[in-house]
């Protein structure tokens, strides 16, 4: 089933009234909904299998309307679509009044009822099919076999210019000022709905920077084997987090292109940049492909280990985005993996071997931290009715699995670290180990923290964001750092 989502362009005044005996012929790509639904079948004919790349070349040469219907029988039309809610709200409007509304579009005839039966507003559907694509002249002919020689055209693109020309009057969709100014000469404007302006902010969304906090991990051997005043070391590790961070924005991007549908039936995921449509597929492909060479670039030149180890950290990322993430608990082991992976990534980088105790701590800290995600998903699917996720193998009833099981890793962590204070190599390298028990104190007070704002429904889809909006959460990490500092620097002379 179709599913609207909210757009944030703002339709201006009416230029002129159009009779109602007039009817208005609609464009879907562009227009009626944001998004290039030939371009998302192409995604998710990909998604099923990255082996029907080559039986898309092979399609091409059916001609358009060939290559569309080859698609369409392999894959179904989607489910979930975001609309252009402004344009929505009128073309109700003008149905209430009696005006004949029409859609016609280069799409598949399989999507294009799909979008009608969904919205319940067309008196008729025109639409491609195996023999004919639906563009251009094409469209004027049906339109005008269909309907009459008087109609009002509402669309979006340069390409819909012949048909504009051809109507009584044009209702103007997200068009370009050149393109407007082109219709405006030709024919009335009965409306027109302005295109909203994407600036550097939604890319950043796109490229999710504010996760690239995650990166800082491969700082830590750097921290715990305080040489953070080595200068070239400190240069290399900045160099491999720009790499890792890039390369971790493309992922994000390519996952967020994989995850469309599933996104848009979540009740926050469905504002992402590309999941709303505010950002084409295709631009979203071409910055992806951008930034993962500026990431390659960079770790070459930190060092051929290193450049290894961010190749490993796409490899495992990819095979989580297209298949580990659908099952249970597997994607969480994942992602604590990956995590660990930063670490290690960092030790690579400035050459400091990472002690045993820091990885056994990461893994059991960073999975309790992916549980904290995965229940707090569940939870805001609770409070919505839903029973389940899409896209992944969780049901809200797992909570009595996954409670437990988040503090219990969470526990761990602790416990590993209470370990580690009383290793040989943790007293002869602090001066005042025994301080370190603050941190593990700060760390339970943390940690229960983040899964008591859980079960309220509180967290964020990611704990770290919510780690970085949450003034606790930064007194509380900030205090634990500044200890483990004073710790290896001061020697108080205190015994336990």
């Amino acid at each position: 089933m179709l599913h609207g989502m909210t757009n944030s362009i703002q339709s201006e005044g009416i230029s002129m009234n159009t009779s109602t005996a007039t009817p208005i012929v609609v464009d879907l790509d562009g227009t009626l909904t944001p998004t290039d639904t030939l371009v998302e079948s192409l995604v998710r004919l990909v998604k099923q299998s990255p082996l029907n790349l080559p039986r898309l070349a092979l399609w091409l040469f059916k001609g358009r309307a060939g290559f569309k219907s080859a698609v369409a029988a392999q894959v179904p039309p989607p489910r979930i679509l975001p609309y252009h809610e402004p344009l929505l709200t009128y073309l109700r409007e003008e149905k209430a009044k009696g005006r004949k509304i029409v859609l016609a579009t280069a799409a598949h005839r399989s999507i294009a009822d799909g979008v009608a039966t969904h919205l319940d507003l067309f008196d008729q559907v025109l639409a491609s099919d195996a023999d004919l694509n639906l563009k251009g002249a094409a469209k004027l002919r049906a339109i005008r076999e269909t309907v009459g020689e008087s109609f009002v055209y509402a669309a979006d693109s340069p390409a819909d210019l012949q048909i504009w020309q051809a109507a009584t009057a044009a209702i103007l969709v997200n068009v370009a000022p050149r393109t407007a100014d082109q219709v405006r000469r030709a024919v009335p404007i009965e409306h027109e709905f302005s295109p909203e302006t994407i600036g550097l902010v939604v890319w950043l969304q796109a490229l999710r920077v504010h996760q690239w906090l995650k990166n800082l991990l491969l700082f830590v051997p750097l921290l715990t084997a305080f040489s953070f005043t080595d200068i070239s070391k400190l240069t290399s590790m900045v160099l491999a987090f720009l790499a890792f961070s890039f390369a971790a924005s493309a992922t994000y991007m390519v996952n967020d292109l994989w995850d469309l549908e599933n996104d848009r039936a979540h009740p926050r995921k469905r504002l992402r940049p590309f999941a709303s449509a505010r950002l084409p597929i295709l631009n979203g492909l071409a910055v992806a492909a951008g930034v993962l060479l500026l990431a390659f670039g960079l770790a070459f030149t930190v060092s051929t280990g290193f450049f290894l180890m961010l190749l490993l950290y796409l490899v495992l990322t990819t095979a989580y985005s297209w298949a580990l993430k659908e099952y249970v608990l597997i994607d969480v082991l994942m992602l604590s993996l990956l995590y660990t992976l930063r670490i290690l990534a960092g030790s690579v980088a400035v050459g400091i071997p990472a002690s045993s105790w820091l990885l056994a701590f990461s893994v059991f800290m960073f999975l309790s931290l992916a549980l904290v995600k995965r229940c707090a998903e569940l939870v805001s699917l609770g409070e919505i009715g839903a029973a389940a996720t899409l896209g992944r193998d969780y049901r809200v009833s797992d909570l009595v699995v996954l409670w437990p099981l988040g503090v219990g890793a969470a526990l761990s962590a602790v416990v590993v670290f209470e370990l580690f204070i009383s290793a040989p190599e943790t007293q002869s390298r602090y001066g005042t180990p025994q301080m370190l028990w603050l941190v593990a104190i700060g760390l339970i007070y943390w940690l229960a923290r983040l899964w008591v704002k859980t079960s309220r429904g509180e967290m964020h889809d990611d704990p770290l964001v919510y780690a970085i909006t949450d003034l606790g959460s930064r007194i509380t990490v900030f205090g634990m750092i500044a200890v483990m500092l004073a710790a290896h620097f001061l020697t108080l002379g205190l015994s336990l």
